[in-house]
């Protein structure tokens, strides 16, 4: 009787599973096709009860609105961990984290008022639109941008270090030849401003009104201009070499493509190339 019991429960699990976690079949893609249109939905409830005037008039019923999305993320957010046989992983994951902050929200509002707005988090989880509509070709291109982003972390990280060592001397300097008088009152309010001009942003609250200050304006605006193609060109180089460690080879087995460079068998079917 026990071991029916254990069969007829790991054939809800595995129901259970094939519904939520595949899109394979006709009632896991009914399923996912559901949950986007909810997420999405509910993410405009929360974008139209920020805006006052329909606060006023229809916030009863987005509340409401808002709880019963919330009790339903909740309740598939359990059945995802009761179903998967290593929950931890699930939890820990990308969209397993995804899954609870999507929730984690609405229960805060009881104790912290205003932090239903982060609700907006939950069209993060319209990315599983990419499992649905079968995008899993693209990942090989997606998994290119990460390797070329990694490889130029460091190139980047100097970049910004000497960014950051630019706009803390020209701010101190624009600070000196200023002075509180023109608005500058202090070096870190004189560094918001070298960064704001070096970004080509120029907000215009603060602005240099002696001779010298608007010439080492006009020196920071041009070298701004310089410094925007560096983390491209640094990006692009990556990318290049990124693209040409994939191999143009197909496999003979299986005409399967987008091999490593020196792969010596098939990633898919394990037929050597």
């Amino acid at each position: 009787m026990q071991n029916k019991q254990i069969i007829y429960e790991s054939k809800i699990r595995t129901r259970i599973h094939e519904i939520i976690f595949e899109a394979d079949t006709a009632a896991g893609k009914l399923f996912d096709i559901g949950l986007i249109f909810s997420i999405i939905f509910s993410v405009v409830i929360v974008m139209l009860d920020s805006v006052k005037p329909i606060n006023i008039r229809y916030g009863d019923i987005f509340y409401s609105l808002e709880w019963i999305f919330t009790i339903l993320f909740t309740i598939e957010y359990v059945f995802r961990i009761y179903c998967v046989r290593k929950p931890m992983y699930y939890i820990t994951s990308f969209y397993g984290i995804v899954d609870l902050l999507a929730i984690a929200p609405t229960y805060l509002s009881l104790v912290l008022p205003g932090s239903q707005y982060f609700l907006v988090i939950r069209l993060l989880r319209v990315l599983r639109i990419f499992r649905v509509l079968k995008f899993v070709q693209y990942l090989g291109e997606a998994k290119q941008l990460t390797r070329a982003l990694r490889a130029s972390r460091r190139k980047i990280t100097i970049f910004i270090f000497t960014v950051l060592t630019i706009v803390v001397i020209m701010g101190s300097l624009m600070y000196i030849i200023e002075g509180e008088k023109n608005g500058f009152t202090s070096i870190p309010k004189s560094i918001y401003w070298a960064i704001v001009t070096l970004t080509t942003v120029g907000y215009g609250d603060i602005a240099p009104k002696t001779n010298i200050g608007q010439a080492l304006a006009a020196m920071i605006m041009i070298l701004g201009y310089a410094i925007i193609a560096v983390p491209t060109g640094i990006f692009t180089v990556e990318m290049t070499h990124a693209y040409g460690k994939v191999s143009t080879q197909a496999c003979p087995s299986c005409g399967a493509e987008g091999h490593d460079y020196d792969a010596v068998f098939c990633k898919y079917c394990g037929t050597k190339l």
